[in-house]
């Protein structure tokens, strides 16, 4: 049961009446009344208990979009309702209204529609719908709560979509538009055309030419079918942030532009995100689902406070790809943890995969390195050049053993990665 403001309103009014008269009588009276009220209130009142609810809507939405989750709820009781519902749902929802006003006759439905606009990724879920059943008197009401579990996923957002037309227009190059006519390594035969002057006579296929009456050309293209298994780090290195977000998300979204941009390219993604153990794992997706797989995947995911596991992470690429394949990991060039948890499994990767490390840089120490004029700045800016080159070092030990190493700012990381992807592919070393 629940006691309305207009309660309190008329029983305020009922002590400027009895201290007016200054009756025991009046008491009674005043008392009286209002408690009938009341009672019958709560007497016509629709029962909560016996009310039906559930719920449809969206379930997945990505990250500063807007979802929608609507109540449906079935009053079968012989009385009408007038309710105030409550649908519960944790801050980070961004759940609007946080209350709303229904009307429902005997025997009928209504709908409450709920705007979800997460402020954090992952699930956010829902346990219960409180409802408050008014009488027509509006002095008292009948309250309780409905358990309606429902879950929405925030997904990570997919900021560097923009980027997406202008690398499939150079993947268009390597493999749509412009067809090779030498094969390189790495490289398929596509089709047969006919001659034109210009083009290298060692191209020509002369057992085709002669079953036609025209001279033929081969024609190659970059091979398709080549696999990829991206490594995405979730140890502490990537809780770090990086202006107003952790290094993980940043990565996040430079797997999905490198995963839109490979199923489109024909080639097999596959995901393991890891510290000590597995994470999250997207294996065998196929191409048209894996971008969506891999999202999927990823939004529940949170940086943990430990260091992560070398030889785990080493004997979990081996354990997933028995093949040649490139292997992508994402992660932060940070000399301790790279020196003690990577470096030493490095050679062994590096003779049976294509190793590519994405890491994100801090645009602040750039700008600290840059800084001048007291001692306060002076002294910022030897701290951040000295952690430059310590990232520099490690880069480049990266690269003396074999490994292709993009370090770039959170706006850039995507792309350039992206770019490292097309190169590879375009001189066939996947």
């Amino acid at each position: 049961m629940a006691l309305t403001g207009r309660t309190a309103a008329l029983a305020l009014a009922g002590v400027l009446v009895v201290l007016g008269f200054r009756s025991v009588t009046g008491l009674v009276i005043v008392e009286g009344l209002l408690a009938a009220g009341v009672a019958v209130d709560l007497l016509l009142a629709a029962p909560v208990r016996a009310l039906r609810l559930s719920r449809t809507g969206d379930t997945k939405v990505r990250l500063g979009e807007t979802a929608s989750v609507t109540v449906t709820v079935v009053n079968p009781a012989g009385r009408a309702l007038r309710a105030v519902i409550r649908d519960a749902w944790p801050p980070s929802a961004g759940a609007t209204p946080r209350f709303a006003r229904v009307g429902v006759p005997a025997g009928g439905s209504a709908q409450v529609r709920t705007s979800l606009t997460p402020t954090r990724r992952g699930d956010a879920t829902a346990a219960t719908v409180a409802i408050r059943s008014s009488g027509p008197l509006g002095l008292a009401a009948r309250q309780g709560r409905h358990p309606v579990p429902w879950t929405v996923r925030a997904l990570p957002p997919f900021r560097s979509r923009r980027h997406l037309p202008g690398k499939l227009s150079r993947l268009r190059e390597l493999d749509g538009q412009h067809r090779s006519l030498l094969r390189g390594q790495g490289s398929e035969f596509d089709s047969l055309r006919e001659y034109v002057v210009g083009d290298d006579v060692r191209s020509i296929d002369w057992r085709g030419s002669a079953r036609h009456s025209d001279v033929l050309v081969r024609t190659w293209r970059p091979e398709r079918d080549r696999r990829i298994l991206v490594l995405l780090d979730t140890g502490r290195t990537m809780a770090g942030r990086v202006g107003d977000a952790p290094r993980l998300d940043f990565a996040m979204d430079a797997v999905q532009l490198l995963t839109a941009l490979a199923a489109r390219a024909g080639d097999r993604l596959d995901l393991l995100a890891m510290d000590r153990r597995i994470r999250a794992r997207v294996i065998g997706t196929s191409r048209s689902a894996v971008l969506a797989a891999v999202t999927d995947a990823m939004a529940p995911l949170e940086a943990e406070l430990v260091e992560p596991d070398g030889a785990a992470m080493a004997a979990a690429i081996l354990a997933h790809a028995h093949q040649r394949c490139l292997v992508v990991l994402l992660t932060d060039l940070n000399p301790a943890a790279v020196t003690g948890n990577l470096l030493p499994y490095v050679p062994s990767l590096a003779s049976r995969h294509q190793l590519l490390v994405g890491a994100v840089a801090d645009p602040r120490v750039e700008e600290l390195a840059a800084g001048r004029g007291d001692a306060g700045l002076v002294y910022a800016a030897a701290a951040a050049l000295r952690a430059q080159a310590e990232r520099s070092r490690i880069a480049e030990e990266l690269r003396r053993r074999g490994v292709m190493v993009v370090d770039a700012p959170p706006e850039r990381l995507p792309p350039a990665l992206a770019d490292a992807y097309l190169a590879l592919k375009a001189a066939g070393r996947l």
